[in-house]
C-alpha cells in the first residue's frame, strides 16, 4: 500500500517537473526573439536620427539674403573697394513698380533699405577718411527709387479706400474755415463724449467773422500780386539767359 502511494506520488511530482520545464523552454526563445528585435529597432532608430541630424538640408540656417559674414552686409562688395566709380543701373520707375505685385514691391522695399544703409554706410567712412564717395549718385537713385515705391502702394491704399468707405483720404474730415479766415482741411476726431456737450469742442469756432472778409480779401489780392511778380522775374531771366547764350535755348 506504502509503495503503491510513494509511485503515484513520485509521478505526480515528475508530472510537474516536466509541465515547468516544458513552460520555461517555450518563454526562454520567446523573450530572447523580443529583446532581439527591441535591439534592432533601437538600432535602425539611432541610424535614422544620425542621419536625420548629419543631413546638410536639416540643418540649414534660416536667413533671408545671400549668405555673408555678419557687418559685411553694411559695405560694399570687396570688388569696388578703392574703384572710383562703380556702375549701377537706372532708378525704379513708377511705370515698372505699378505691374509688380504687393508681395514683390515687399521684398523690393527691403532689399533698397539694405542698398541705402550700405550707401550712408559708405558716405560716412568716405567722410571719415576724407575721400571722396565712389559714384555717389546711387545714394540718390535708391532713393528716388523707395520714393516712387511708397507712392505707388499709397496709390493703391487710396484706390482700396475709396472702393470700400468711398473716403478719399485715410482719415475722414472736411475743408473749413477758421476765425483768420484761412481755409484748412479738419481731420475729424473721436471724442468720449458728444460734440454738444464737449465745451471745449464748442470753444472752438470754425467759421469767418464778418469783420475778417475784407482781410481776407486784401490777402488773396496779396497771393495773387506775388505769384505774378514771380512769373514776371522768371520770364526776364530767361530773356537775360537768351541774350547771352544766343544759339542755345534757355531752358537747356
Amino acid at each position: 500500500m506504502s509503495a503503491a502511494v510513494t509511485s503515484r506520488l513520485t509521478a505526480a511530482v515528475c508530472r510537474q517537473f516536466q509541465r515547468v520545464v516544458t513552460v520555461s523552454s517555450y518563454a526562454q526563445p520567446q523573450s530572447a526573439t523580443q529583446a532581439f528585435s527591441k535591439l534592432h529597432l533601437c538600432q535602425r532608430s539611432q541610424t535614422y536620427d544620425s542621419w536625420w541630424f548629419r543631413s546638410s538640408v536639416n540643418n540649414r540656417a534660416l536667413h533671408t539674403s545671400c549668405v555673408r559674414r555678419g557687418l559685411e552686409e553694411f559695405f560694399d562688395l570687396p570688388e569696388n573697394w578703392g574703384e572710383q566709380t562703380v556702375k549701377s543701373g537706372a532708378p525704379w520707375t513708377a511705370k515698372q513698380l505699378r505691374v509688380k505685385s504687393n508681395e514683390d514691391l515687399h521684398k523690393l522695399w527691403y532689399v533698397l533699405l539694405k542698398e541705402k544703409n550700405m550707401l550712408l554706410t559708405l558716405e560716412q567712412e568716405a567722410k571719415r577718411q576724407r575721400l571722396p564717395m565712389p559714384s555717389p549718385e546711387r545714394l540718390k537713385k535708391v532713393e528716388r527709387s523707395m520714393k516712387r515705391l511708397d507712392t505707388v502702394v499709397t496709390e493703391r491704399e487710396d484706390a482700396l479706400r475709396l472702393l470700400q468707405t468711398g473716403q478719399e483720404r485715410g482719415r475722414p474730415g472736411e475743408w473749413r474755415r477758421n476765425v483768420f479766415g484761412k481755409t484748412f482741411w479738419y481731420r475729424f476726431k473721436e471724442h468720449p463724449i458728444p460734440w454738444y456737450l464737449n465745451s471745449r469742442y464748442k470753444r472752438r469756432r470754425f467759421f469767418e467773422p464778418s469783420h475778417v472778409a475784407p482781410y481776407t480779401r486784401l490777402s488773396l489780392e496779396k497771393y495773387l500780386r506775388s505769384k505774378i511778380r514771380k512769373e514776371k522775374r522768371e520770364k526776364r531771366s530767361q530773356e537775360r539767359l537768351a541774350t547771352i547764350f544766343p544759339k542755345k535755348t534757355a531752358l537747356a
